[in-house]
């Protein structure tokens, strides 16, 4: 059995890279890179030369190409020693065209152009656009800059390189004093004195707190659950760039949802007010920031001051798995139960009504029936759409039945038919010959030899509940994962299609493994080992 469950996690693993490999080839090789600015309102305003900067300086955060703006190349050998300011603030001055660079403009330009193409690089000058003979046009002001394409090569293995991020005291770029990580058992959040900021309450409440680390709060507890919470280790899946912009895709799918959800919040420095920010939530933001404005100097002692909020409602991830787990198991509760009732009479009227149901869910598109459940919902006084800031209970039933019905009709298809063909085995006669009844055959015989197969799709049926259903969220307004792909289809946001593209996949080659698991746990005939027997 381990022989078999590694083998299959390894060609599980090969197979998800494969899969990631071949949509990101698609996408970032035969498909147009401007796309990506189709819903971008930055770029759109945009004119001239600064639109052409504001392109590649998006296309390098995006993991597309290397680029290097002219300015940067100076400021870098100044950093170094190699020029002095004086020189770095002259060299700066290229002029409107090449023609009219001075002296010691143009050995740099030349020095830059010289360096970046030894090292594969395009170099590109964009001369000044002027509205008149002496007026620069909106955005015309002149640019030089390098840019080299990313291999798509290159880009997967830093894509499953980058996967797994662990936070660390050397996360922090900046100089920072007293790097390293504190263990408290009382976290300051819940035991700082309102109006001093000191800690001198003792609510048992133990924090791991960092300092150099991207987050403030490796580790902490609180009420919620799963009461622990760990922002050390997580999951990048590529930053999105139109559907939640630059948010992780990770953090798109499983942060809440809806309107701010408020109450007494006392800050590092003592102050006490009514806010909805998560103070376990915050990320280091630069070197003095704190110290910016009055609004962060009142409220915090050092530059983690990048705070999310407190939403009332769940997270895409929350809305899918609920929707989908529910549906599933009310799937598994009728489906089941109709599909033994139409093996035992068979022919008979129950099995040809549930015969047309199944033909009818097989032979009617996904739109029509789901349409057809929103429209009789509507018509009882149902909500047919999801409305966040009035959500109630009644609003998951229509996309809990239109999800459930084709699972239906699928375990009674199965079902039925597994039934029946165990109807007409010889271990069947053997039992009416040793005196069992017909429900003693059906129940400890029959159904249990034909649910070993329907056994194997649990798993998937509850891991794909992560995913969403793309349709049904589509039509009820779900805020949910399967939504999230088709906006990001829409939307041409990349990153997010090709980390749900592994999400997805992961979700159905663990499936696969854990149905092969149950289904040996439920009929111990079955083995994977290689061992005669």
């Amino acid at each position: 059995m381990t022989k078999y469950l590694l083998k299959r996690i390894g060609l599980g693993i090969f197979s998800v890279v494969v899969v990631v490999a071949l949509v990101m080839m698609l996408i970032f090789t035969f498909t147009d890179r401007d796309r990506i600015f189709a819903g971008d309102g930055i770029y759109t305003k945009k004119q001239n030369n600064e639109r052409e900067v504001y392109k590649y300086s998006q296309w390098e955060k995006y993991g597309y190409l290397d680029y290097v703006q002219y300015t940067d190349y100076l400021n870098a050998l100044a950093k170094s020693g190699e020029i002095d300011e004086e020189t770095r603030a002259a060299a700066t001055k290229f002029a409107r065209k090449e023609s009219g660079d001075s002296e010691i403009v143009a050995k740099y330009v030349k020095q830059f152009t010289e360096y970046y193409e030894s090292l594969g690089y395009k170099v590109e000058r964009l001369d000044a656009k002027m509205l008149t003979s002496t007026k620069l046009a909106a955005g015309g002001k002149q640019q030089l800059f390098a840019h080299k394409d990313i291999p798509v090569f290159k880009r997967m293995l830093s894509f499953f390189g980058n996967l797994v991020v662990i936070d660390n005291i050397h996360k922090v770029e900046d100089d920072i004093e007293n790097r390293g990580l504190t263990f408290t058992f009382y976290d300051p959040v819940y035991n700082t004195e309102p109006g001093t900021g000191e800690v001198v309450k003792k609510v048992f409440s133990p924090a791991i707190i960092g300092n150099g680390t991207h987050h403030k709060y490796l580790l902490y507890c609180d009420s919620k659950f799963p009461y622990i919470h760990q922002n050390l280790i997580g999951v990048n899946l590529g930053t999105s760039y139109s559907v939640n912009r630059n948010v992780d895709v990770f953090d798109t799918m499983v942060q809440t949802q809806g309107a701010y959800v408020q109450s007494t919040m006392t800050y590092p420095t003592g102050l006490t007010e009514t806010s909805a920010d998560d103070l376990h939530s915050a990320t280091y933001s630069s070197a003095g920031t704190h110290l910016s404005t009055s609004l962060l100097s009142d409220r915090f002692t050092d530059d983690y001051t990048n705070v999310s909020p407190f939403r009332q409602n769940k997270s895409r991830m929350g809305y899918s798995f609920v929707i989908g787990v529910i549906s599933s198991v009310l799937a598994y509760c009728i489906g089941l139960p109709i599909g033994i009732v139409m093996a035992r009479r068979k022919d008979k009227l129950l099995d040809k009504l549930g015969t047309f149901y199944i033909i009818f869910i097989i032979a009617c598109p996904s739109l029509a029936y789901i349409f057809m459940v929103q429209a009789l919902g509507r018509a009882a006084g149902l909500p047919h759409f999801m409305d966040l800031m009035n959500e109630t209970p009644l609003m998951y039933i229509l996309p809990i039945v239109s999800l459930a019905m084709p699972s239906i009709a699928n375990l009674m298809k199965w079902l039925r038919r597994y039934m029946i063909d165990q109807m007409n085995s010889d271990y069947v006669k053997f039992a009416r010959s040793g005196g069992l009844t017909e429900g003693e055959i059906f129940r400890k015989h029959i159904f249990k030899n034909a649910a070993i197969p329907i056994v194997h799709g649990i798993p998937g049926s509850i891991l794909s509940a992560l995913v969403g259903a793309i349709i049904t969220e589509k039509i009820y307004y779900v805020p949910g994962v399967g939504n999230l792909l088709t906006n990001a289809i829409n939307l041409y946001d990349n990153s997010v299609i090709v980390g749900l593209t592994l999400f997805y996949a992961l979700i159905s080659i663990t499936a696969i493994i854990l149905g092969d698991i149950l289904m040996s746990l439920v009929d111990p005939r079955i083995s994977f080992s290689n061992k005669a027997r």
